[in-house]
């Protein structure tokens, strides 16, 4: 049976340690690139909009993930509001841009990760968690003590700093970014962020040195490793192959990787004529087909 690392490190106090560390941070805060470096524990606001306290728009037993998180009894999963990127294409603008939430505490936050593990989900799926990753690692650490066990999924962006990720170095067992563009241009005018390119692949370089490729239980089910996500979007305004050549060549060619169909111009979408559509089923195929030619070995989704 997989026993995942944080347990040992909550047990020695190692994972106490990190949660005051990452806590500390909030004073003035540099958590993701953006660096804001306001005093979120005194209520102040950076990119994200969020100050220290938690919140959250929904948990559950989630069953449209992808088929190794979710298994037979579901991704236990959790969405936190707010977010350090400004997609004009979110289908989920009502949480992350429009703050659609409830403010729960860190020890309210372990009684439902807890919960959900006593559901039977597989793993501790966490959507959106950058900007709450000291609150979260607090939260993981009160459940270790109280008998958490299972993978915790670390379910972001791309748009992370390589410092922070460092120190979720055996706390999280299963890394699922998203590497949304290979271009800045595109990510800034499209998300509202700098540099991501440089972000995300130091941070997916990072995630691949701690956790690996994926490995699957003998049920299909994740234990550890990483599962990169990349959307494609009309008019190639994601830069395809410029992700899929750096996922091959920098991370690992037997990457595991879920090349998404779902874009629908949504939010605000509709104001960049080169994004508001759906893409075409040539669209798609092309970036899989080019996918399965830079990389022989890449696994992919179900």
């Amino acid at each position: 049976m997989y026993l995942a690392s944080y347990v040992e490190m909550s047990k020695d106090g190692t994972l106490g340690k990190i949660a005051q560390e990452l806590m500390a941070r909030l004073e003035k805060c540099d958590i993701c690139p953006h660096m804001c470096g306001v005093n979120r524990l005194a209520g102040q606001k950076g990119f994200c909009r969020a100050t220290a306290d938690v919140e959250i728009s929904s948990f559950g037993a989630h069953f449209g993930e992808e088929s190794v998180l979710v298994g037979r009894y579901g991704s236990g999963t959790i969405f936190f509001t707010h977010c350090n990127m400004r997609c004009v294409f979110c289908q989920n603008f009502t949480i992350s841009q429009l703050g659609e939430g409830t403010k729960v505490s860190i020890e309210e936050l372990a009684n439902i990760i807890l919960r959900l593990q006593g559901m039977g989900c597989h793993n501790i799926n966490l959507v959106t968690p950058t900007h709450y990753a000291p609150q979260i690692v607090s939260a993981i650490d009160i459940a270790a003590k109280n008998g958490l066990k299972i993978p915790i999924v670390y379910n972001c962006g791309g748009y992370e700093r390589k410092e922070i990720i460092l120190l979720l170095d055996g706390i999280i067992d299963i890394y699922m970014p998203d590497f949304k563009y290979g271009d800045d241009d595109m990510a800034r005018k499209y998300s509202g962020v700098q540099s991501y390119t440089f972000y995300t692949k130091e941070s997916l370089i990072e995630m691949q040195r701690q956790v690996g490729d994926l490995v699957v239980d003998k049920d299909g089910i994740a234990t550890r490793g990483l599962i990169i996500r990349h959307l494609v979007m009309p008019n190639d305004i994601a830069k395809s192959e410029e992700v899929l050549r750096f996922i091959a060549q920098s991370v690992s060619p037997r990457a595991y990787v879920n090349i998404m169909a779902q874009y629908y111009p949504t939010h605000q979408a509709h104001k960049y004529p080169e994004i508001a559509r759906r893409i075409t089923i040539e669209e798609y195929r092309r970036v899989l087909n080019m996918a399965k030619e830079i990389s022989p070995e890449f696994r992919f989704a179900d």
